[in-house]
């Protein structure tokens, strides 16, 4: 039975939206009357549905003007609650209607009650997860569909809760490790604008009236105070302006295959990028083989979930080689901005059948590299920024002092 989203008012003159099954929109009108609503608008729920005004409208209204039912976090427990209902045995509408009737919020409610009624009307699972792309990515509702038409999908959404609680553990280690040293350098960046911008011109105010000329130190640093007073909002409004152009460039798929390829190079970061985008790449293809896409299926997605347009180009090069008779291992060889580790393990589940796994287990292992990686750049970072922003302070300091100190001698 198909979902229809409504507007309408009840007896108070109070809006009401919601969603709820039937089989015609004239049969959701007439449920709502029966419900003393009197209904504004009935409309099939389509979370991708656009009006003729461009604004989106059916699911996507209803789900917060746009804003997106699932986080990560979201995503990931919500799978793995579906896992469970489907491998307990429990038919998977009933289990749909288990988490309609559990859904922590009212967008989260109406997402799922309109899967169920999709499920109901007899449309595969896959097919009705397709219809909110904004919710479930192409590779989300490819490893559903192949867990569907091979009768695994229990098996298959415990795997896919496995990839996703995985892929957000390590973000999350990656930005507390990068956490601390962005913490201390904005502090810092406060600190030093106060001391230059405050501190430095009292002591300008108090040496003014002396007619001895002050030390060079002192000099400098007075200069760099008038211009963080005189020109900071035009510094601060052209390091915007920056940000923003850099954006717009980016933006250009030319410009960043080019700036995704330097940054591979870069000495740190490079190596970081390489190792995170590399483990993303071999856990999605790894968990697409298992679910039972076909290889060529799965390298076009798992080439889509690379964020370094550089490395997604040698991908998809890669796909043209498999597309064209070449092993796996041998396309990934080619392209060296992919780790050796990944066509090592490539060519082990090729020569041995056990694809699937040699590649899990080439992501983890990158996993576990990228992560020592990082812990071990955010071990360095910290004492620099603390002896950098120590050096900084310092340097004011000595700024500040130094004429003090020259007329007490002058006293003396």
């Amino acid at each position: 039975m198909p979902a229809y989203s409504f507007e309408a008012i009840d007896a108070s003159g109070q809006s009401r939206e919601g969603v709820l099954e039937a089989d015609t929109a004239r049969s959701a009108r007439s449920l709502l009357r029966a419900q003393a609503l009197i209904p504004l608008s009935v409309k099939p729920v389509g979370s991708d549905h656009i009006n003729g005004t461009g604004q989106r409208s059916g699911l996507s209204r209803w789900l917060g003007g746009g804003k997106r039912v699932f986080n990560s976090t979201g995503l990931a427990v919500w799978t793995r609650q579906l896992a469970g209902l489907v491998s307990s045995g429990l038919p998977l509408e009933r289990a749909l209607t288990a988490l309609t009737d559990e859904a922590e919020s009212e967008p989260q409610r109406n997402l799922v009650a309109s899967l169920r009624a999709e499920v109901n009307a007899g449309s595969p699972f896959a097919r009705a997860l397709s219809a909110h792309s904004r919710e479930f990515s192409p590779i989300y509702t490819a490893v559903i569909g192949a867990g569907e038409q091979s009768g695994n999908l229990g098996l298959v959404l415990d795997r896919l809760a496995d990839d996703l609680e995985e892929r957000q553990a390590l973000q999350q280690k990656l930005v507390g490790a990068a956490l601390y040293p962005a913490i201390v350098t904005l502090v810092a960046i406060v600190i030093v604008i106060f001391l230059v911008s405050y501190v430095v011109p009292q002591v300008a105010q108090v040496f003014a009236g002396t007619k001895r000329s002050l030390p060079f130190l002192t000099t400098v640093m007075l200069s760099l105070s008038a211009g963080v007073r005189n020109y900071g909002w035009w510094m601060l409004g052209g390091v915007v302006l920056l940000a923003i152009g850099a954006r717009v460039a980016l933006a250009q798929e030319a410009f960043r295959l080019k700036f995704d390829a330097v940054w591979l190079k870069l000495p740190l970061v490079g190596k970081l990028a390489r190792g995170y985008n590399a483990a993303r790449f071999a856990s999605t293809l790894a968990m697409l083989a298992t679910a039972g896409v076909p290889i060529l299926r799965a390298l076009q997605a798992a080439s889509e979930t690379l964020g370094n347009r550089a490395m997604r180009a040698d991908a998809l090069d890669a796909l043209v080689l498999v597309r064209e008779g070449a092993p796996l291992a041998s396309a990934l060889a080619q392209k060296k901005r992919f780790p050796g580790l990944v066509s090592m393990f490539a060519r082990l589940g090729e020569q041995t059948g056990t694809l699937p796994l040699m590649l899990q287990r080439a992501a983890n292992q990158l996993g576990a590299e990228v992560q020592r990686r990082a812990m071990h750049l955010a071990t360095i970072l910290e004492p620099l920024l603390i002896v950098a922003m120590g050096g900084v302070v310092m340097l004011i300091v000595l700024a500040v002092m130094l004429p003090i100190i020259q007329l007490n001698q002058f006293v003396k």
